[in-house]
C-alpha cells in the first residue's frame, strides 16, 4: 500500500495490527489517494464492482478503485477512514480468490489439534457465539470473514483481520480444512449430513461476491461444487454453551 499520509498509514497499521509487514517484491500495490466526503453520498450498500477491459472498477460512497489483475496494481481514492481500506481489500480479494477456485466467506472460523473449522450462515445464526464460546486450545482465525485458499495438498483456511461483533482480529496462521459447518441454534448440540444440494447452496449463499461478471459468477459456483466435494459440509446445531465443541475437531 502506498500513501503520502502519514495519519493514513498510522490508521492502517493499528487496524491490521498482526497482518502487516514489508517485503521486497509485493505480489500486489495500491496506491492511495485520500478525498474529502463529497457533498451528497450514495447510500452506504451501493457497491457497484465491474470488468472494463483489462481493469477492474469499484466504487462505494466511500471510494472509488480500479486494479489490474496482470499488472498486479490498483490505485483508489478513498476517506480517511479503516472501513474504507477493509472494505476495498474485502471486494480485492473476492475477485482475486474466484479466479483461483479460492473465497472470502461470511463465516467465523478456527484451528483445532492443527485443523481449521469454517462456520457460516445467515445473521444471527451463531458465528461470533460459537468463536466466544471456544475453548482455549482453540485458535481463532476470525469471527466474521473466513479466508478459504485451494492449494495443492487441498484447501486451508487462513485467519484475517476483518473482525467481528468480538472486535478483534484473528491470528495470522492457517491449517488445512477439515470441515465446514452450517449453524442453526436449537435445543440440542447435534451435527446433521447434508445433501451435495443443501451443502452447494449452503456454501453459495455466504460467500462473499460483488462483482456483475457472467464468467466470475460462475467460477465462484464452480468453486461452491468443488469445495463441497473436497471438505465436508454438515449442518450443526448447537446450544449457545461450551459443550457443542466437544462435537467439534477435540480429537487428533
Amino acid at each position: 500500500m502506498h500513501t503520502t499520509s502519514a495519519e493514513f498509514a498510522a490508521t492502517m497499521a493499528a487496524r491490521f495490527a498482526g497482518f502487516m509487514g514489508q517485503v521486497e517484491t509485493p505480489d500486489y500495490e495500491f496506491t492511495i489517494t485520500l478525498v474529502p466526503p463529497a457533498p451528497e453520498e450514495r447510500q452506504e450498500d451501493d457497491v457497484q464492482v465491474w470488468r472494463e477491459g483489462s481493469l477492474w472498477r469499484m466504487t462505494r460512497n466511500d471510494f472509488t478503485a480500479s486494479w489490474d489483475p496482470v499488472a498486479r496494481r490498483g490505485q483508489a481514492e478513498m476517506l480517511l477512514s479503516p472501513y474504507s481500506l477493509d472494505s476495498l481489500l474485502r471486494i480485492v480479494h473476492t475477485v482475486m480468490l474466484a479466479q483461483e477456485g479460492s473465497m472470502l466467506m461470511h463465516a467465523s472460523s478456527a484451528i483445532r489439534n492443527g485443523r481449521a473449522y469454517v462456520f457460516t450462515g445467515v445473521s444471527g445464526a451463531g458465528k461470533t457465539t460459537i468463536s466466544r464460546l471456544a475453548p482455549t486450545d482453540v485458535h481463532l482465525l476470525t469471527d466474521e470473514m473466513s479466508f478459504i485458499r485451494r492449494t495443492s495438498s487441498g484447501y486451508h483456511a487462513y485467519g484475517t483481520p476483518f473482525a467481528g461483533e468480538l472486535a478483534r482480529p484473528g491470528e495470522n496462521i492457517h491449517a488445512p480444512l477439515a470441515g465446514i459447518f452450517l449453524l442453526a441454534q436449537g435445543p440440542e448440540n447435534r451435527i446433521d449430513t447434508l445433501t451435495p444440494q443443501e451443502a452447494v447452496r449452503g456454501l453459495m449463499g455466504n460467500i462473499l461476491f460483488f462483482a456483475k461478471d457472467p464468467q466470475l459468477s460462475a467460477a465462484v459456483f464452480d468453486a461452491a461444487i468443488a469445495l463441497a466435494n473436497a471438505v465436508p459440509v454438515q449442518r450443526l446445531t448447537f446450544l449457545p454453551d461450551q459443550r457443542v465443541w466437544d462435537l467439534i475437531g477435540n480429537t487428533q
